[in-house]
């Protein structure tokens, strides 16, 4: 039997297909939140952005849009949340759900992104840095987009360094 499902973007592939320049949009999906990330033009670091909170999927959408027709992103980043053993649990498949829905509505290539253990970096280092419970709840989903986002950028400035290109 013959798959039908188009395979997964890689990293290599969106760098390739992507303008010499533009942002990139990293997402943290969660159930009740969506974190959001942004490059540089120039693609060499990520920075927080916001939180949207879930309600329905058109709203969320609409969210999302907002901030896309805003920062006009060249494609999107979205943490895949992979079981520790490799392997795709409900969250996974919600994920890619969510990414097949988004893509139909706005157009722009999704890149997958093995998020695993990034929120828990992300809330060692908010601890580390002292910062208090309350706080660390309001930032914690749009510094892991940052921190799936910046995972990108520098596989992709590995990518350019090892061919000798300019970084993309």
């Amino acid at each position: 039997m013959v798959s039908t499902k188009r395979p997964d973007l890689t990293v290599e592939t969106l760098r390739a297909a992507l303008p010499e320049t533009g942002a990139l949009l990293g997402l943290d999906l969660g159930t009740k939140t969506i974190g959001l990330a942004l490059s540089d033009l120039s693609r060499t670091i990520a920075s927080p952005l916001a939180v949207i909170r879930r309600t329905k999927f058109q709203a969320d959408l609409l969210e999302l849009r907002r901030y896309i027709e805003t920062h006009r992103p060249v494609a999107l980043v979205l943490g895949l949340p992979v079981n520790m053993d490799g392997t795709e649990g409900t969250r996974a498949q919600a994920t890619r759900g969510f990414a097949r829905n988004i893509e139909r509505q706005l157009g722009l290539p999704i890149l997958f992104w093995d998020e695993r253990l990034s929120t828990a970096a992300v809330t060692r280092t908010l601890i580390e840095a002292d910062t208090s419970r309350k706080r660390r709840g309001e930032v914690v989903d749009k510094v892991a987009a940052a921190y799936i986002l910046q995972g990108v950028l520098d596989r992709m400035s590995a990518l350019a360094a090892n061919r000798g290109d300019a970084p993309a």
